[in-house]
This record gives C-alpha cells, structure tokens and sequence, in this order.
C-alpha cells in the first residue's frame, strides 16, 4: 500500500491512495500546483473562506473536479469549526457551498453520503484529511482531523456515524490519512499536550514526542490509533505521511506560510 501523486493534467497532480478500489470510488487529495489564484494563494487554492478571489477558486474547483471527471456544481462542502459534528447528505445536498461559502453544510467537520455521484470535499492547510470508503455498503466520508477534532474523535465519531446510517461496520472500511503537518514539524504547547493526554489514556506512549526540549504531536498516529481501537483492522489504513509544514512547495501549510495561505482539498464520490 502507499500514497502517491498522479500527474492529471497541466502542473495538476492528484494525491492518491492505493487502497481504495478505482472501480467503486473517485477520489483525490490536491496540491497547490495548476491553478489560477494569485499570492499568496497561489495557485490551485480550493477554499472560498480564506480571503482568495471568489472567482479564482471556482475556476480551480472547475479544474480540479473535471480532471477527475466530476462536475464542480455538484460538489458538497462544509463550514469547517474544528468540532465533532458529522453530516448525512444526499441528493438534495448536491452543490451546496462548490459555488459560494454562504450555503455550505453550517458548523460541520465530517461529511458522509451513499449517494452515487455526489462529490463530498473538504479543505484543509496542516490539519489532517481522513477519508473513508465502505466498499461493502457503499458509502463513503471525509473528516477534517485538526487538533481540536481529533481531541474530539472525530475520526472515530464519522465511523459510528456511517455504522448508523448505512450499517458500516469497522472491519470493512477503507481508510486514507492524508497530508497533514506532521509530527517532525509540529510543536505544540503544554496546553494541547494535557488535552490529549486526558482525552488518551496512550497519548504519552504513542502521540507526543520531546525533541529539543519541544513536545511535538503525531497526527497521524492519533487517527490511525482512533480507528485501530474503532475496529478498523491495520491493513485497512493507508497513511500518507506527507508532512504539509516540510513539503509546503506542494501543499498550504498555516505553519509554513504564516498564515495567510490557500487550502488543498480531499474529495471523495461514488461511482454512479
């Protein structure tokens, strides 16, 4: 298993993971590479919340979407708060928030569907994307697992979700990681340290790390750890370990770019 990038057209490269079945499911994990906006979004910003030219990101959402072969109309996308909440949509949710940020899905940081064809997205700029496929009852979701989320569970918490809408169950499902700041770059504050170690009785053991005096937290282990303990067997979870902060020339990273950055995305759709 591994993640890796496919060039898809003019400087666009889609960020794949190899477990999940191309026959079931369209997905993909964007760079900042082959788009239209101006700095310091430059270029393929995805995020219609962050201070970009509107008409900038509808044109990137236009080419990313058709170089996977999917309508940006169509796409689902939602207010990201760093919570918990998981939202079900379907069809009649189809384009809400691809066009402009005053109708996306409010105060919502998973989404999940077994609606075919309808595209779920999520932006994100270091916090971690986590993308779900059931290839068994068919559905699919992305969770945006930034500290506070993953603090939350929110990578348990879509799983349950999609267990109770759709009859999931943990041993089937198909999980990819995505790019996220990783634990070489992210140094977190005493603060943050004590939430994890109080919501994680493993937190010490497996996710914080001391470096140069520094406390830095894995991301990615805590996810992965939140779905092994969830009932996701470990073959079943594909971790890029694509660090946003080291590899900022190819992905936003609040960190790296101080701030003021784009957004990529994760976006996931059933087959029709």
């Amino acid at each position: 298993m591994a993640y890796y990038l496919k060039q898809a057209g003019k400087n666009l490269w889609h960020g794949k993971f190899s477990i999940f079945p191309e026959d079931l499911a369209v997905h993909a994990i964007s760079t900042r590479l082959g788009g239209v906006s101006r700095p310091p979004y430059d270029t393929l910003d995805l995020a219609l919340h962050v201070g970009d030219e509107a008409a900038a990101v509808r044109e990137n959402r236009g080419l990313f979407a058709r170089s996977l072969g999917l309508d940006a109309r169509r796409i689902v996308t939602p207010e990201q708060v760093h919570g918990d909440v998981v939202a079900c949509v379907d069809e009649q949710d189809a384009g809400r928030g691809s066009q402009s940020y005053d109708d996306c899905i409010k105060e919502t940081d998973a989404l999940i569907t077994d609606t075919p064809g309808l595209p779920l997205m999520l932006c994100f700029a270091d916090c971690t994307p986590i993308v779900f496929l059931d290839p068994e009852k068919r559905a699919v979701g992305i969770a945006h697992g930034g500290w506070k989320g993953t603090v939350q569970s929110i990578a348990a918490k879509t799983l349950a979700r999609m267990t109770e809408a759709f009859g999931t169950q943990p041993r089937d499902v198909l999980v990819g990681i995505g790019p996220s700041i990783g634990p070489c770059c992210y140094e977190v504050g005493a603060e943050v340290a004590a939430r994890f170690c109080a919501a994680f009785p493993y937190a010490e053991e497996l996710l914080l790390h001391e470096t140069d005096g520094h406390v830095h937290l894995d991301l990615w282990e805590a996810n992965r750890q939140q779905l092994l303990r969830s009932g996701v067997p470990e073959e079943n979870i594909e971790v890029a370990g694509e660090c946003t902060c080291c590899r900022h020339a190819w992905y936003y990273s609040y960190r790296a770019d101080q701030g003021k950055t784009g957004r990529i995305a994760a976006l996931i759709s059933l087959r029709s």
